[in-house]
């Protein structure tokens, strides 16, 4: 059956995209460019097959599409950068297949100026075709919330900028088929910079409520309390919490590698946000401290090693700085999360509590990492001998905030 959309890409970004238009009807090919982390669960992956959805057992299937996205993962490299590697090799492999009049978009997480600058050439010179003449390109930031159950691709606005008005219509065009809105940009730098702002929006907010915590921590003032209060302003603030540190496949861009120029408080925000499990911990040993245990030797429980609630996905989970540095200081320690059936750090298997409130009454502390909807905190708190909560999910009163 032919295929009106590939979905370059089955990560993060590419899979939601995919489950998306395969729901709006559209027949949908996906092509892996890599060891992914996304995973569909069998009943989803036959829900998807019998909607139109195939994956892709050869790069000359995406020939036959008339849109193409690009979704390929940009992990942080050695430099600090982006990584554009996985970008390059699916424009590459895309290429030599475009078809004239085709639309490719690029939702991967980049710097302005590379689907312009390091796409398009790609494309040009493998197609022998012109961008803007004789196929359309444009960028639109991925928009992906993974777990979120009040907002998915159909009623969550799509951003779109081409590289020619032309560009922008015929994105928009694919789009306005999946979702209930689209934003024009006035190009695809606009676009691109739109990813750049939300992802560090993100980051700086959690940054300054994460230093509010422990200045909170240090007055002896209830930070959850402040926050609870301060969201019920109508305008001008936008409520984040604290917690253990900041996990996830988008990540702050400074821009620096790429434009010569930094972004002085979103280079503070990765500062600060990197603290946090390194807190964490000195917050454990000073608890076991102050009921006469030692961290050495201690038996601590850690309790959701995901980055987010709910969700299997461990990217950039601080869960696993927060075990390392528990190990450092002579700790023995294990884990309970319900989506994550075994473990390692520093490629050694964490042993897995089977008996939630058994290995929580005989742990010398229990710190809650990430708050999946399945513990009960005011009950945990009853069999723990001691509790952090790093999310603010116990009942006041019943555990030890961060």
């Amino acid at each position: 059956m032919p295929a009106d959309l590939a979905v370059i890409g089955l990560g993060p970004y590419g899979l939601p995209l995919a489950k998306a238009a395969v729901a709006a009807g559209i027949p949908t090919l996906g092509f892996r460019t890599g060891p992914e982390a996304a995973s569909l669960s069998p009943a989803e992956l036959r829900r998807m097959l019998s909607g139109g959805f195939r994956h892709a057992t050869s790069p000359a299937e995406l020939g036959r599409v008339r849109t193409a996205v690009i979704c390929s993962p940009t992990p942080l490299g050695a430099d600090g950068a982006l990584d554009l590697s996985e970008v390059e090799a699916a424009a590459r492999a895309l290429a030599t297949r475009l078809r004239p009049h085709s639309t490719v978009v690029l939702e991967s997480p980049v710097p302005p100026g590379t689907t312009e600058d390091v796409l398009r050439p790609l494309l040009e010179e493998g197609s022998g075709m012109r961008a803007g003449r004789d196929f359309h390109l444009a960028y639109s930031p991925s928009r992906v919330d993974p777990g979120n159950r009040d907002f998915h691709p159909a009623n969550t606005p799509k951003v779109i900028g081409g590289l020619t008005p032309a560009c922008t219509e015929s994105a928009a065009a694919f789009y306005g088929r999946l979702t209930d809105k689209v934003v024009r940009a006035r190009g695809l730098r606009e676009a691109e910079t739109v990813q750049v702002l939300e992802t560090n929006f993100r980051h700086v907010n959690i940054a300054l409520v994460n230093e509010m915590a422990v200045l909170c921590h240090d007055l002896g003032v209830d930070l959850w309390d402040v926050v609870r209060c301060a969201e019920t302003k109508p305008f001008g603030f936008q409520a984040f919490r604290p917690g253990p540190g900041v996990g996830g496949h988008a990540v702050p861009q400074g821009l620096t590698a790429h434009t010569g120029r930094s972004l002085r408080m979103v280079e503070l925000a990765q500062q600060v946000n990197s603290q946090m499990p390194r807190y964490v911990v000195q917050r454990a040993a000073t608890l076991l401290n102050e009921h006469g245990k030692s961290a050495r030797g201690a038996r601590i429980l850690l309790l959701g090693v995901t980055y987010k609630p709910d969700l299997a996905d461990q990217q950039s989970t601080p869960a696993q700085e927060v075990a390392v540095r528990l190990l450092e200081l002579g700790a023995s320690i294990s884990y309970h999360d319900p989506y994550v059936p075994s473990w390692s750090v520093l490629d050694r298997p964490v042993p897995r509590a089977d008996s939630l409130y058994e290995s929580a009454a005989d742990a010398d502390l229990t710190i809650l990492l990430q708050q999946h909807r399945t513990y009960d905190l005011q009950g945990l708190s009853v069999k723990a001998q001691l509790l952090l909560d790093t999310r603010g999910a116990a009942p006041t009163g019943v555990a030890h905030r961060l």
